[in-house]
């Protein structure tokens, strides 16, 4: 072994014990996590919002106060709201509102590239699924919806969607049909129209359209139509409007792709 790589591992090995040595200094030095379970944040006086990082307005905070307990005694589901920005309760939070298997609380920190997040009881998830969950915080809590509506209507919003969810006996899917969702849903119904009305396009003569190839080419339209086009709407709203565009959307793109000249010209030039 040569003298310079004895020197290097003599070095790397006393760098290793120094930075081990610093950690536990730090560590046994440290003061006490209160970030994780700080009871002294709590409030005095029963709640169902702690509001340590300011984002509803007192309007809100009244409302929340009065409504959840209400919402609790009648369906049994306890909603609480924590918000926080550089300090948090963490732990003390759960014996201070009692939160058990049948409890959510709403955890509101503008930190994150998403100001939403949840502590949901065992018993929640049968009726809300973790896909719902998902759906929940990205359509509320993302930034985009913060930008737009505030802080503040991101959690009102994703209470009220709780509220209707777990008072309806469970949810497979967020409520309500976003204006961005339902016009992807009106793109997909009518490019299904599109492929729709040139399957069934006549290819002989005589013929009117060709439901052949309407069958043979159903799976690619059929799913663009149904499963993107209209499931995404009834499992969202009840609402007949968008279900209504979406259908005309879906006739419309089919009716000028079976009477598309350009494809007509085609057809008729591959005969000739």
């Amino acid at each position: 072994m040569t003298t310079r790589l004895k020197n290097w591992l003599k070095t790397s090995v006393l760098g290793g014990l120094l930075v081990c040595c610093i950690a536990f200094i730090s560590g046994a030095t440290a003061p006490a996590a209160y970030a994780y379970n700080n009871p002294e944040l709590l409030p005095d006086e029963p709640t169902m919002v702690i509001d340590l990082a300011k984002i509803l307005t007192n309007s809100q905070e009244e409302y929340l106060n009065k409504h959840l307990p209400e919402f609790e005694e009648e369906t049994g589901w306890k909603l609480r709201v924590l918000t926080q920005f550089d300090q948090t309760p963490g732990r003390a939070v759960k014996d201070f509102w009692g939160l058990d298997e049948k409890s959510v609380m709403l955890i509101a920190d503008p930190r994150g590239g998403n100001i939403l997040n949840f502590s949901v009881g065992d018993s929640v998830y049968p009726l809300l699924p973790r896909v719902f969950w998902i759906e929940l915080q990205t359509r509320f809590g993302n930034q985009f919806f913060v930008r737009d509506h505030g802080e503040d209507q991101s959690i009102m919003q994703a209470i009220s969607s709780l509220e209707t969810c777990l008072a309806r006996g469970g949810c497979s899917v967020v409520p309500g049909l976003p204006q961005e969702q339902w016009i992807l849903t009106l793109i997909t119904s009518i490019l299904g129209g599109i492929i729709c009305g040139f399957a069934a396009h006549p290819r002989k003569e005589g013929q009117v359209f060709s439901w052949q190839w309407m069958l043979i080419f159903s799976p690619l339209w059929g799913m663009l139509f149904i499963a993107f086009g209209i499931g995404p709407v009834v499992t969202r709203t009840q609402d007949l409007l968008p279900l209504i565009r979406n259908f005309a959307g879906f006739l419309i793109g089919a009716l000028v792709a079976f009477l598309s000249p350009t494809f007509t010209n085609s057809s008729a030039g591959g005969e000739a």
